[in-house]
């Protein structure tokens, strides 16, 4: 994956490099050790990427490596496509020293590595708590007030060495007072072994009705070269065994209860129910199987897509979900990643149904977050 983000930035780059020589640097200086000076911070970025990613080396700080390769990259890239637009106004106003596309693709370069230094360093621990309210007439009276802290997506190995943002996390959870967590998939990015030095960390969580969870597609361990499937599956089983060891309550295709007097509500977990090149281990109604008689449905499923492909048409009130990140980068209401999921943060409803869509703590690729910081949300159902 990572030779694969950075690959995608290598020509574009190289163009935009080029592009700029000729029409800025080429123009403002005649000295031939300022003009090659241009290119060397490009050769040695290329060069990193060789020795870090093929030549087998370790790489100590390659999450900072990709960030200043990809701010880098895009800065130039993003100032190449502006200023292009300035070439009719070269042409016909020859005799202007300032060109507008040109200023406007400066400001939007600076603020490209402005927005990867700011997401990289502060970003990714900028815990947000998030307060949401869900109401229903299906809600039993007693559940009236209910409290629930949901988190997601935490993929451990982004946090690899660093333990004391995720005892601020537990704090803070702990903190919300709340009567049940619910933990909505990717805890790791691939390995069960990622939770090594957390494990008393996140077994501090604590609720009075308990901390429930389910898989999210990388808890599966799908993007990782196993040797082979034996050992696939039991990393898979290792994980398992390593969340009932939190006193997590893990729920594959399963429900639970909860209860409050001699009122319940039903909760629901599901594997991840993917698409596309995302697995689908779901089963729905194996996990609802016996839930008839509560009148309050509560569904965990990882992929927020399951909402509209299949959950909409249950008799689930609620469904929590995590996976999109908002893509770890969002400008107010807007991320990339709503052109994939529609559903992509916050909370959504139809009817009477709602579908509510956590954009995680942990990172993928690089520990990196703008807009899209690491949510813990609060949701509080009322009986309407």
């Amino acid at each position: 994956m990572f030779r694969r983000i950075l690959l995608i930035f290598f020509l574009p780059m190289l163009i935009a490099d080029i592009y700029i020589f000729g029409m800025f640097i080429r123009k403002l200086t005649k000295n031939i050790f300022l003009r090659i000076l241009w290119f060397v911070p490009t050769i040695l970025l290329l060069g990193g990427v060789y020795t870090y990613f093929y030549s087998g080396l370790h790489l100590e700080h390659r999450d900072t490596f990709m960030i200043i390769y990809i701010a880098i990259a895009l800065a130039k890239i993003l100032f190449t496509i502006v200023s292009w637009f300035d070439l009719p106004f070269r042409y016909f106003f020859r005799k202007w020293k300032v060109y507008p596309f040109t200023v406007v693709g400066i400001f939007l370069a600076v603020g490209v590595i402005y927005i990867a230094v700011y997401g990289h360093v502060w970003g990714s621990t900028k815990f947000e708590v998030k307060e949401v309210t869900f109401s229903s007439e299906n809600l039993p009276d007693a559940f009236d007030g209910y409290r629930i802290v949901q988190i997601s997506d935490l993929h451990m190995a982004s946090w690899e060495g660093n333990t004391k943002p995720i005892e601020e996390l537990v704090k803070i959870i702990n903190g919300q007072k709340a009567d049940a967590v619910m933990v909505t998939g990717d805890l790791v990015h691939n390995r069960a072994i990622e939770l090594n030095g957390f494990e008393n960390i996140l077994s501090q969580i604590k609720a009075p009705d308990g901390v429930y969870s389910v898989l999210g597609n990388h808890d599966y361990g799908l993007y990782y070269p196993w040797k082979n499937k034996e050992e696939q599956k039991q990393n898979i089983a290792d994980l398992k065994q390593r969340q009932a060891n939190l006193g997590w309550k893990l729920l594959n295709n399963e429900h639970s209860f909860l209860h409050r007097g001699n009122d319940s509500i039903a909760l629901i977990g599901v594997e991840n129910a993917g698409t596309g090149h995302f697995p689908d281990f779901s089963d729905l109604s194996k996990g609802m199987k016996g839930t008839e008689n509560p009148s309050f449905k509560l569904l965990l499923s990882h992929d927020p897509s399951h909402w509209r492909r299949e959950v909409l048409s249950k008799d689930i009130d609620l469904m929590l979900a995590g996976h999109t990140h908002g893509a770890q980068v969002a400008i107010g209401s807007f991320s990339p990643v709503k052109f994939i999921y529609p559903e992509w943060a916050g909370l959504y409803t139809e009817g009477k149904k709602g579908l509510y869509v956590n954009v995680g703590i942990g990172s993928v690729a690089v520990p990196f977050r703008f807009g899209a910081f690491p949510e813990i949300t609060v949701i509080t159902l009322k009986k309407k």
